[in-house]
C-alpha cells in the first residue's frame, strides 16, 4: 500500500473485513499546524473527504449526520438512546472552547450542501492533565481507517497540549472500537460504575 508524502493528503486504505493496517503505516506524519481550510483525504475507492476543525456553521450538517445514524450507532456514541439531536446540544457541540476542547470533522464535499460523515473530539480536564475522547464514523464510511485517523489526530493533539492521558468509555459490545484502541496501544478495564462499559486509556 502506498501513501503520498504530503501532510495534507492521505490514502485511507481499501474496505476490509478486519482491522486496517496500523495508522503509522497508512498515514503520513501528523502536521498539527494544519491550514484553516483543513486537509484533503484521498481514499483509494476514489472518494475524497476534508478533515478540518468543527465550526459553528456545522450545526445543520451535524444534525443531518445524526439523523442518518442507526439506533445502535447512536447508543454506541452517546451511551443511551436518542431519537433526535436537540438544537441546543447541536449548537454546543459545534461551538467549542479551544482552550479545553478539540473537535475534528470529516466532510464530504461532493454534495451540496457538504455532508459530515465523521467526528472526533476531546474534552480536557486540566486539573488531571487528561482528556476524554469520542469518535464517530458514519456507517457508509467505516472500515476505511478513518476512525484510526481521527483517534490518532486526537492523541497527537493531547500530546501537543502536554497532557499525560487520553481516555474514553466504550460499550463492551463495540468490538471494532475496542480493537482499534488496542491496536493504538490503549489499555482496557471494566468501568465499575457503568455496567457493560469499558474504560480505555492511553498514557502519553
Amino acid at each position: 500500500m502506498t501513501h503520498t508524502p504530503s501532510p495534507y493528503s492521505y490514502n485511507a486504505g481499501t474496505p476490509q473485513t478486519g482491522l486496517p493496517p496500523p495508522s503509522s503505516v497508512r498515514f503520513a506524519p501528523v502536521c498539527l499546524a494544519s491550514p484553516p481550510e483543513g486537509e484533503r483525504l484521498h481514499i483509494q475507492d476514489g472518494r475524497e473527504l476534508r478533515l478540518r476543525g468543527i465550526e459553528p456553521s456545522d450545526v445543520p450538517a451535524l444534525k443531518r449526520c445524526f439523523n442518518r445514524l442507526s439506533p445502535e450507532d447512536v447508543r454506541r456514541r452517546f451511551m443511551h438512546a436518542m431519537a433526535e439531536l436537540p438544537e441546543p446540544m447541536a449548537q454546543r457541540l459545534c461551538r467549542i472552547d479551544p482552550t479545553i476542547e478539540t473537535a475534528y470533522v470529516l466532510m464530504d464535499e461532493s454534495t451540496k450542501p457538504s455532508e459530515m460523515c465523521g467526528v472526533g473530539r476531546i474534552y480536557v480536564d486540566e486539573s488531571a492533565a487528561s482528556a476524554e475522547f469520542s469518535v464517530l464514523i458514519e456507517q457508509d464510511w467505516t472500515r476505511l481507517g478513518l476512525g484510526a485517523l481521527l483517534l490518532q489526530r486526537l492523541v497527537d493533539d493531547c500530546r501537543h497540549r502536554g497532557l499525560t492521558e487520553i481516555w474514553g468509555y466504550v460499550l463492551v459490545e463495540n468490538r471494532p472500537m475496542l480493537e482499534l484502541c488496542k491496536e493504538l496501544g490503549f489499555t482496557r478495564r471494566l468501568a465499575l460504575d457503568e455496567p457493560g462499559t469499558a474504560l480505555i486509556s492511553l498514557q502519553l
